[in-house]
């Protein structure tokens, strides 16, 4: 791979730049009125509403740099201090994303499994605490990450050739593929549970069923959004390994890494849908329930049937989040 100038095609550089001016238009008006809602709108803070501003915050700062990122790779732009700052903020925002969309899914896991201790294990105190130590997280990985790459890049938001592919591969398995596992497992055994349960009323029915389809639709998003691009970092690190790829094969993969890291970028734009669906549900529970947080207040119900008939709303309340 020494011996081979792998550049980016202009067709996808072109396609990027549609896309990303897309994504930064609707991005910063979804985002921007998300904060206002979550921030200033609703009433009661919840666990649901920490894990929504936290995510609405990095999708925010992703979508703010996009217009730097089409200026860097449309002028093959070299790496300097500028470049690396908008670098870090980019490598910064990806883990962040799945961090918190991890940590929603065992939200949702924790209140629809395990209700009563749901009242001890979550709170929007703790949540919040959740939310600081995966910035932290981010923040150190993406200092390391940018450390690593000194002097081995030539253009700006290039991936290096002499990057090392054992710390690569650790950050790809903590960053993508544990949560990853995590959010297949709650989000599998959430929709398990919501299946199972017998409603008293079409209204309960009715909630259940729209939990089902926005723990579902979640899932899949974050699937295609972020699966391809880390599939291709994987059979890349593969093929650098073997070192048996000739220059032909490197530059499908340079394309195809690329091409699916345009595709991570549509999650600042999909997660919109839910946060719409997110305070559409705290109007309703404002308008159904005497506290939002449902959980807490009927856990401490000692009747397992009263629990059981009011899981399903909590959990759809609880669940709509990407």
């Amino acid at each position: 791979m020494a011996n081979c100038n792998v550049t980016i095609e202009k067709g996808i550089v072109t396609f990027e730049i549609i896309l990303y001016s897309l994504i930064t238009f609707f991005g910063v008006i979804f985002n921007t009125v998300a904060l206002w809602v979550f921030c200033f709108k609703l009433g009661k803070w919840t666990e649901t509403r920490v894990y929504m501003i936290n995510l609405a915050l990095a999708d925010y700062t992703l979508v703010l740099i996009l217009p730097f990122i089409i200026y860097f790779h449309y002028n093959e732009w070299h790496i300097d201090d500028f470049c690396s700052v908008i670098f870090g903020i980019s490598s910064m925002n990806m883990p962040m994303s799945m961090g918190i969309i991890m940590l929603i899914a065992l939200d949702r896991y924790i209140g629809i499994k395990h209700p009563l201790k749901a009242k001890v294990i979550r709170s929007p105190r703790k949540a919040a605490l959740l939310c600081l130590f995966v910035w932290l997280c981010c923040l150190l990985h993406t200092i390391l990450f940018i450390l690593s790459l000194r002097g081995g890049k030539s253009f700006c938001f290039h991936r290096p050739a002499n990057e090392n592919k054992a710390l690569a591969l650790v950050r790809l398995i903590v960053f993508f593929f544990i949560p990853l596992v995590i959010l297949l497992f709650c989000s599998i055994q959430v929709i398990r549970c919501l299946r199972k349960k017998h409603n008293a009323s079409p209204h309960e029915e009715k909630l259940t069923q729209k939990a089902i389809w926005v723990v579902s639709v979640n899932l899949v998003t974050f699937i295609i959004c972020f699966l391809p691009f880390h599939l291709s970092l994987l059979f890349s690190y593969v093929a650098k390994a073997f070192e048996g790829a000739d220059c032909k094969m490197w530059q499908a993969i340079a394309n195809t890494i690329h091409a699916t890291a345009l595709i991570t970028k549509l999650n600042c734009c999909f997660d919109a849908m839910c946060y719409y669906m997110v305070a559409k549900e705290f109007q309703e529970a404002a308008a159904l329930l005497p506290p939002f947080n449902t959980t807490r207040s009927r856990s401490n119900l000692t009747q397992d049937s009263q629990l059981q008939s009011k899981t399903p709303e909590n959990s759809h309340l609880q669940s709509l989040n990407s």
